[in-house]
């Protein structure tokens, strides 16, 4: 009797837990997530929107001259068929990878490996993406995505050689990854990887290495996402769901059936457990690296407004909550997200030139930009061990710093391999792969001295 009785509590608990969260979901919106980031620059932004054609011409199926064009956006891709170097298809990767290009860029001293997104209809991506749960896999003293690490490490026993020995013949370009949704992922790990074995690729500074992942899936847990923030960045358009989605994918799946429950779950979850329990979880995936939001539509006020780009290396408050908006899926969309882009930076070019910028400032002003951007990633640091972040580092002189110039170098603590030496030498007999380069990747004991992984054979 008393149970019954009860009953009718818990289901107005439930109700009252539901009413307040879909108020809390409904009140919030898309600009809320960056109102107190800063402005992003047009110099710091430029790489942005070319990237995003370079991730588009993935989708193809032939960039010579004389073949027709099927998604070309406005103003072209802007991409030389000539200089494009290899161009990997489904055929090619056997479904370990998304398809990817590599692409020689002389007129921005770059070379880019450009990788596409998901793909609805193919099977190996589902399979990909679903290759993870919480915890399975820990890298560098934090959690990463299991599928997009082991994706990376197959583009780079791909295309090592060729990397090295383009780096070695122009020693003055940088080498860029990128891609969009899934393929954001993997050019996040790609990063993550090499910039551990710098060594592998001819010794190239990190500061030659960097990354721009557009709508990226969470991939790496926060301490990972702070600590790399100098070399990788994610664009996030407005509303976009997937650098907000923390739910673990496979369980989506696996509970298609039962959606509803899942669905009321997930509702007391967001509810009930605070922000700061969240950044406890040292399992849970965040978007990666520094972060660019395009910002273009505002709470309860219609159509689409002139772009306004913010950034920043948060913390506490990274997309932590789904927006409901109709526009959730199609911000996710890479054709709007280049669009928006290449709109934003028109803007702040226009601004610029409005109020009539001599070239030695605007020299002076990238350089005091760099110099910001280092500082604000020192603040993350700090703010990630305020916070009790687990495996959070706070900087000291070992780690990344500038040295004035405006350019990253990083050096370790005495008696500790460098970062380009986190891995083992491979054997002289035979070449080691990347795959197995990550399988035996050295981790931290509960003294703070670097070990081999236990479950590594001696």
């Amino acid at each position: 009797m008393s149970l019954a009785c009860g009953l009718p509590l818990l289901e107005c608990v439930y109700c009252l837990a539901c009413a307040r969260w879909a108020w809390k979901r409904c009140l919030h919106s898309g600009e809320a997530d960056s109102a107190t980031w800063g402005l992003s620059s047009a110099a710091d932004f430029e790489p942005v929107p070319r990237m995003c054609r370079l991730v588009m011409a993935n989708y193809e199926p032939d960039l010579s001259a004389t073949a027709p064009l099927l998604f070309e956006p406005p103003g072209g891709y802007g991409v030389d068929p000539a200089c494009v170097l290899r161009r990997r298809t489904y055929a090619d990767t056997r479904g370990r990878v998304t398809p990817y290009l590599l692409y020689l860029d002389h007129a921005h001293a770059d070379i880019v490996l450009a990788l596409r997104g998901l793909n609805l209809v193919k099977e190996s991506d589902y399979a990909l993406l679903l290759d993870n749960r919480l915890g399975k896999r820990r890298f560098d003293g934090g959690y990463v995505h299991n599928g997009l690490l082991r994706a990376a490490g197959w583009v780079l026993d791909a295309e090592c050689d060729l990397l090295r020995e383009l780096l070695e013949r122009y020693p003055d370009y940088t080498l860029t990854f990128t891609g969009h949704s899934l393929g954001a992922g993997i050019a996040a790990m790609l990063t993550m990887v090499v910039v551990l074995n710098l060594d592998k690729l001819g010794n190239i500074e990190r500061s030659r290495t960097r990354c721009y992942a557009m709508a990226p899936a969470r991939c790496m847990s926060l301490n990972l996402a702070v600590r790399y923030a100098d070399v990788i960045n994610s664009v996030v358009l407005q509303d976009d769901f997937l650098p907000r989605t923390a739910t673990p994918l496979e369980d989506i799946f696996k509970s298609i059936l039962c959606l509803p429950c899942l669905l009321c779950l997930r509702c007391l979850r967001d509810t009930c457990i605070p922000e700061d329990a969240m950044l406890k979880d040292p399992r849970r995936l965040y978007a990666p690296g520094r972060i660019y939001h395009i910002v273009e539509r505002k709470m309860c006020r219609c159509g689409r407004y002139p772009p306004v780009v913010k950034t920043a290396v948060p913390v506490d408050g990274r997309f932590e909550h789904i927006v409901l908006s109709c526009n959730a899926t199609a911000d996710h969309a890479i054709v709007w997200i280049e669009r928006e882009a290449q709109k934003a930076l028109d803007l702040m070019l226009e601004e610029e030139e409005t109020m009539s910028v001599p070239s030695e400032q605007r020299m002076e002003r990238n350089e005091t930009l760099q110099r910001e951007h280092v500082e604000e990633h020192r603040a993350a640091l700090r703010r990630a061990v305020t916070l009790s972040v687990p495996d959070a580092r706070a900087p000291s002189p070992y780690g990344t710093f500038d040295d004035g110039s405006g350019r990253h170098h990083h050096h370790q603590q005495p008696q500790q391999p460098e970062r380009s030496e986190s891995f083992p030498p491979a054997g002289t007999r035979q070449r080691m792969s990347w795959n197995d380069l990550i399988e035996r990747v050295f981790e931290k004991d509960d003294d703070g001295h670097i070990v081999l992984r236990s479950s590594v054979p001696s």
